[in-house]
């Protein structure tokens, strides 16, 4: 299948405008040419989308629909409804789904840990069911929250029909939507990370090892893998490499061997062609603007969260910052009050804008302070005074 590179100097969202949805980026790298259906490489730090193809066409997850069904029960965690060391009543149900198994049996009273690391390692439909059923009671009720959930985590082409990923008309995503998913499983819930990098599993008697073979790589570590007939062979990975962190997902590929393959050749792809920096760390100043009539005489200017952003590699050498700032600000200040911003360039064109927000609050000065500064600022505005505070 052709593919087709494309990047996005696109930085976190928090606090961060890009100049344009249509950026045009001046780098032309081509993306390795992968034998799947769809597929997007990002790096999560700076949410930065270096290669996709057929990203938002609408295909089935298989056993990556568990991501989902992994974030919701892990907020019930969170939240006190689920405990780790409470045994689980598996029901006949849930023993006897087809597909993947951790090898429960009816009437099996398994600790919840145990029931997540079958779901996770070993992709066991019968775990899922097992914690689902204690969660939520029915998987009516559970797909309903996945639904709910999709939503309020703008998963925009992504419905769900069931909690395992077995084959149903109405049961798809995207290779874009399961990699922001993936990338709210890990951001969301850090605490359950090392459940994804397990190599192996073992209950009954039985050990199975994970099913993504990334995990032998240097610095992968997770997440998940999934098949059907329909859907293929289906993977998201995650690696941490050189300062990066990569989430590379690939949907519909024809065999085991290729997955691993295909996923290899993507995250080593963005391994090698990009870097990832923090350029400004948050509460960290970045500008100072002059302040007139307040307690102080600056205020310092930062941004509100880390930024970090990816480039080709070499790509910084040519970065520049212009600040733009008020000529004039008067107090009273607020601490986050948004008071200027400052432009990335590159090579003279714009790559995005960052808010600079007050680090601190200055209150009005005293009534002799004000008044000096307001003479000053008259002699200033007449063009016979060069003042600062």
């Amino acid at each position: 299948m052709v593919c087709a590179s494309r990047l996005r100097a696109v930085l976190i969202a928090c606090g961060l405008l890009l100049l344009s949805p249509a950026f045009a980026s001046p780098w032309n790298i081509p993306a390795p040419d992968l034998p799947v259906h769809a597929f997007v490489l990002i790096e999560a730090q700076s949410d930065t989308e270096l290669a996709a193809v057929n990203a938002d066409v609408r295909l089935p997850p298989a056993s990556l629909t568990k991501l989902m069904t992994a974030y919701l029960l892990f907020g019930d965690l969170r939240a006190g409804r689920l405990k780790l060391d409470e045994l689980v009543t598996v029901s006949r149900y849930a023993a006897r789904l087809p597909g993947a198994r951790m090898f429960l049996r009816e009437g099996d009273r398994v600790p919840a840990e145990e029931l997540f690391k079958g779901m996770l390692v070993q992709s066991g439909n019968d775990a899922t069911f097992a914690l689902i059923e204690r969660a939520s009671g029915t998987l009516p009720a559970f797909v309903a929250r996945m639904n709910a959930m999709a939503a309020e985590l703008g998963l925009t082409n992504t419905h769900f029909a069931n909690a395992t990923g077995l084959n149903n008309p109405q049961h798809y995503s995207t290779a874009r939507d399961l990699t922001r998913l993936a990338v709210a499983v890990q951001r969301d819930f850090p605490e359950y990370a090392g459940w994804f990098a397990l190599p192996d599993y073992r209950w009954a008697g039985i050990t199975q090892p994970n099913r993504n073979p990334l995990l032998r790589d240097p610095g992968v570590n997770g997440l998940k893998t999934g098949h059907t007939e329909t859907a293929g062979y289906c993977l998201v990975a995650s690696a941490q490499r050189d300062g990066m962190h990569l989430i590379a997902t690939l949907l519909g590929t024809d065999s085991e061997v290729e997955r691993a393959r295909s996923g290899r050749r993507l995250l080593d792809f963005g391994f090698r062609q990009f870097e990832t920096r923090l350029l400004y760390r948050s509460d960290t100043p970045v500008a100072t603007l002059p302040v007139w009539e307040g307690e102080t005489d600056t205020v310092a200017l930062g941004v509100n969260q880390d930024t970090w952003m990816t480039l080709p590699r070499g790509g910084f050498t040519a970065i520049r910052t212009q600040v733009a700032l008020p000529a004039t600000r008067l107090a009273p200040v607020t601490r986050g009050e948004t008071l200027g911003h400052l432009e990335l360039v590159h090579n003279g064109q714009a790559l995005a804008e960052l808010p600079l927000v007050a680090l601190a609050s200055v209150p009005e000065g005293s009534l002799a302070k004000r008044s000096a500064d307001r003479l000053r600022l008259w002699f200033r505005k007449q063009g016979q005074v060069q003042a600062t505070p």
